[in-house]
């Protein structure tokens, strides 16, 4: 046990370390989770046996469970709500035609089944919401034009929709699918899936305001306890839970509660783990001595969805909104990451469709590989080459950790002349980083100060 236990914070330490160097060097870091996942399993430091492709899927749907929720959780309204219907439509529709374009490319240019071709456009026809989260957070990339917050919902709600798509197709392979028996399921899982999901939300948050928790946390673990109950009470009846996380964390986020700020940096650190735990199995699992065959495929089919299939679905359904420019259109079709869901959902492919002719798994894997590496690295520099760059919009604001209310403190200094600040550069300083020097006022002049800026 305790070995187990040193082998958990040792990842942990090792993720830490390379998040702060894939910052710095722009690669996004869920890549670096993958790469480490891919060294440890690898190489005999995971036990033999520990890790299979179905402990892989049951531990990634439990993190996915959290994501999701979280997605819903972080996503304000007020933001979202201008852009409420385009961001619906591209989870939906948008992720049906990707789907099927990539289902056609694989068939008449890759000549697989017309079955499996289908199967692979629908666990790949998603964006993702972490990877998507992550850049725009930590490069402070503000959009013009509702951008962010139109990325933010339709990445943070289109895995429910890749979801159906993979489970309709896996049912028509096994051949127990009836078109009333499709019907049902397709019904069952976005009428339940919502309903619960707005449902339980509510309840969540009238429950909250009412529960006086006497001990500190506890209202921490309630929430906890909704996010599980919102995929596992819809998921038991034929819904679909994704959606029900997705739509109850949105409505518990954007109801009002005391702690609420608590619950926040809560499942941040929730979240994030769930992140690393998700990619970091993804790496154990892969055999990098089967990936070389996979990836000629797999770079085929991702240039198809980065320069065909994302771009002809995004347009199809921004362009009859007419207030969607051209290089708007562009960057929101370079933007949609493919990430962890996709390779969840290729583990639940495998794992239900154990005689597949291709290797889906590790043609996914390659496919996400990709997608973070060129893509990730490349949003910032796409952003400012379209001109979408708003230097003076906080992307921050579109969510709903970003708080509005914080406590902010105005004081004033003056410097004299036996100051140790008279003299010395802002840079130079050595002040807090909670510590912004806003406003300098020299004579009649009123300054706003730089990291060069002299003090006198």
């Amino acid at each position: 046990m305790s070995l187990f236990l040193i082998f958990i914070v040792s990842v942990i330490v090792t993720s830490i370390w390379l998040d702060n160097i894939s910052s710095r060097i722009g690669v996004p870091t869920l890549l670096a989770f993958i790469l480490l996942g891919i060294i440890f399993g690898n190489n005999g430091l995971v036990p033999v046996g520990a890790v299979d492709y179905h402990f892989a899927k049951e531990t990634c749907t439990l993190a996915l469970i959290f994501i999701m929720f979280y997605g819903g959780f972080g996503t304000r309204w007020q933001s979202a709500k201008p852009v409420v219907w385009e961001s619906s439509l591209l989870a939906s529709i948008g992720v049906v035609i990707t789907a099927g374009l990539i289902g056609l490319f694989c068939h008449f240019a890759l000549g697989w089944g017309w079955l499996e071709s289908f199967l692979l456009g629908s666990v790949v026809s998603s964006t993702d919401a972490a990877s998507v989260f992550s850049i725009l957070r930590s490069r402070r990339l503000g959009l013009k034009n509702n951008t962010a917050p139109l990325l933010e919902v339709e990445s943070g709600s289109n895995d429910p929709m890749a979801y159906m798509l993979t489970a309709t197709i896996l049912s028509l392979m096994k051949g127990d699918a009836t078109g009333l028996g499709l019907a049902w399921l397709l019904v069952s899982q976005i009428v339940f899936g919502a309903l619960f999901g707005v449902l339980l939300g509510k309840l969540a948050a009238y429950l909250i305001n009412k529960i006086k928790f006497h001990t500190s946390g506890f209202g921490s673990l309630f929430v906890f306890a909704a996010a599980l109950a919102s995929y596992a009470i819809p998921d038991v009846i034929g819904g679909n839970g994704y959606l029900s996380a997705y739509l109850a964390g949105m409505i518990l986020g954007n109801a009002s509660f005391r702690q609420k700020k608590e619950l926040v940096n809560f499942f941040d650190g929730i979240t994030g783990l769930m992140q690393v735990l998700i990619f970091f199995l993804l790496g154990v699992v892969a055999k990098p001595d089967m990936l070389h065959r996979a990836v000629l495929p797999a770079l085929a089919i991702f240039a198809f969805i980065t320069f065909v299939g994302r771009p002809l679905a995004v347009s199809a359904v921004l362009t009859p909104f007419k207030k969607y420019p051209l290089k708007q259109q562009t960057l929101i079709s370079f933007v949609g990451l493919r990430g962890a869901a996709s390779i969840v959902f290729a583990i639940v492919a495998i794992t239900s469709f154990p005689g597949l002719e291709n290797d889906i798994f590790n043609i996914v894997f390659c496919i996400v590989l990709f997608s973070i590496l060129l893509q990730g690295s490349l949003i910032p520099f796409a952003s400012r080459k379209l001109d979408m760059l708003d230097l003076g919009n906080d992307v921050m604001k579109t969510f709903n950790d970003y708080s509005e209310e914080a406590d902010i403190n105005f004081g004033s200094v003056v410097i004299t002349d036996d100051s140790p600040w008279n003299g010395k550069m802002v840079k130079d300083l050595g002040i807090p980083k909670n510590l912004l020097i806003a406003l300098l006022i020299r004579g009649e002049e009123n300054i706003v100060p730089k990291g060069e800026t002299i003090l006198q």
